[in-house]
């Protein structure tokens, strides 16, 4: 019931086609969609004749029946599995193989460059050290090497498209972009040397040392950094990728409809399907239950084990009933707690929330109020939000008026984003700044927001 409740539409999709192929007491459909025949009189003819679908023999017989039969997905091992092919075109690491094929290497060298390429993650780096490569190939392919021999393999590879892959940190990444360019050019040559000698200085934005040291002017040093921006840091996304690369497919897991401001809530059950018993087997077992007295040794065991099926989809029915309910209740509460925001999405609108406020609302655990909130997302007319961003701590103003702490995070991105680059606002006249407006914080608290926001510190957001 708590897996249930945790995961979000698309996984419950799935859970439900699991619990479909692993229980045949369980059928897709509403039970309004099954007509009963109330006057059908039960007879010995009906306990004897077999149901075209299904009849309790089936049970009965087992010895004679192959067991993969019983299984799920019914295939005997001597039978040919057959499947149809299909293509996504070639791979990172199959285009960098095939750039190995057009390369005049030894049989050794070849090995040794797959097993190159064959470490070299998604974004186009070389992670693992050459010393370390050099062991596992000792111990994995009994292959003897050295790290220079490696390296020199390494510097081939680094000669492939795209421009940069191989590389083993981002400055090496950057520096064998850069070293295809025209180094006859002077700010090609400038960037190379920057990026060669003063990387530090660079990453940390200490531009005052760059231009004394180089002895060159602003001007000069903007023209660099425009260069080392049109590189890629991540040469391995540039290529297309069907199979690496991960898309993520949001579903809604409620839906929230403003009709002339009044807001309707349902739960996204697009692809979710009805349940219902069924008819077949719960007939069956109510007929041989009249005749219980009778029955043999297995047709015992084969009652028990539909009555296991049934009582398990009947409890499975009653847990997708119970999630839906819970998930609603819950929705709700928090709808009802934000309501003024749910109207038009205006987000300085958000009270502050915690998990225990929909908590004592619902009459519901903290726990499960947190697990409806986990990996849940609510469609609305104003964009697609996951439920975790409902909820915020509070911050009182010096009026008094508790606020959300989500609020005072807008004021804080919006004075960064209309800063002076070249003198960046620090943490403390932030803080100054929001004192001003009237929110009662501390430095260490708009650092805390900061680094929540993902905003580098005033030194790192400095520009010329």
């Amino acid at each position: 019931m708590i897996k249930l409740l945790e995961i979000p539409t698309i996984q419950l999709e799935q859970r439900i086609k699991k619990e479909l192929e692993e229980n045949p007491v369980l059928e897709e459909g509403n039970e309004e969609e099954i007509e009963l025949n109330e006057d059908e009189e039960v007879t010995e003819d009906t306990i004897d004749s077999e149901d075209e679908e299904f009849s309790l023999t089936d049970y009965l017989n087992e010895e004679d029946i192959p067991t993969y039969r019983l299984s799920t997905g019914n295939i005997s091992a001597d039978e040919k599995k057959t499947e149809i092919p299909f293509s996504v075109g070639s791979s990172f690491h199959d285009n960098l193989e095939t750039q190995m094929g057009l390369r005049n290497l030894t049989e050794e060298q070849e090995i040794l460059a797959q097993y190159i390429i064959g470490n070299i993650d998604e974004d186009g780096y070389l992670r693992r050290k050459l010393e370390n490569i050099v062991d596992d190939l000792a111990f994995s392919q009994n292959i003897s090497t050295t790290e220079e021999e490696l390296h020199e393999i390494l510097k081939i590879i680094q000669d492939f498209d795209p421009a940069g892959v191989g590389a083993r940190d981002l400055q090496e990444c950057l520096l064998l972009q850069i070293e295809r360019k025209n180094m006859e050019n002077s700010a090609i040559k400038r960037t190379r040397y920057i990026l060669k000698y003063y990387f530090l200085e660079f990453t940390k934005k200490h531009y005052d040392k760059i231009i004394t040291r180089m002895n060159i002017s602003e001007d000069e040093l903007k023209e660099s950094i425009e260069e080392i921006l049109k590189l890629n840091p991540k040469p391995g996304s540039s290529y297309s990728d069907p199979l690496n690369k991960t898309i993520q497919h949001i579903i809604p897991d409620f839906i929230l409809d403003n009709k002339d401001e009044s807001l309707e809530l349902s739960l996204n059950s697009r692809n979710v399907p009805e349940l219902r018993i069924s008819r077949t087997y719960s007939d069956m077992l109510e007929t041989y239950n009249i005749h219980k007295n009778s029955q043999s040794k297995e047709q015992k065991d084969a009652i028990t084990f539909v009555k296991q099926k049934l009582d398990s989809a009947k409890w499975f029915i009653d847990a997708i009933k119970q999630r839906q309910n819970t998930l609603l209740l819950t929705m709700n509460a928090i709808i009802a707690f934000q309501e003024e925001y749910f109207i038009d999405g205006d987000e300085t609108k958000l009270k502050p929330m915690i998990l225990k406020d929909i908590a004592e609302i619902t009459n519901l655990d903290i726990s499960t109020i947190s697990r409806v909130a986990n990996s849940k997302y609510i469609q609305t007319h104003f964009g697609i939000f996951p439920l975790k961003y409902f909820f915020s701590e509070g911050l009182q103003t010096d009026t008094g008026e508790e606020v959300s702490t989500r609020e005072i995070k807008k004021i804080l991105s919006e004075c960064v984003e209309n800063e002076e680059k070249r003198k960046p606002l620090t943490d403390d006249r932030l803080a100054e700044i929001l004192q001003e407006k009237g929110y009662k914080i501390a430095r260490r608290t708009v650092a805390k927001y900061r680094e929540q926001l993902n905003i580098p510190v005033a030194r790192l957001r400095k520009e010329l």
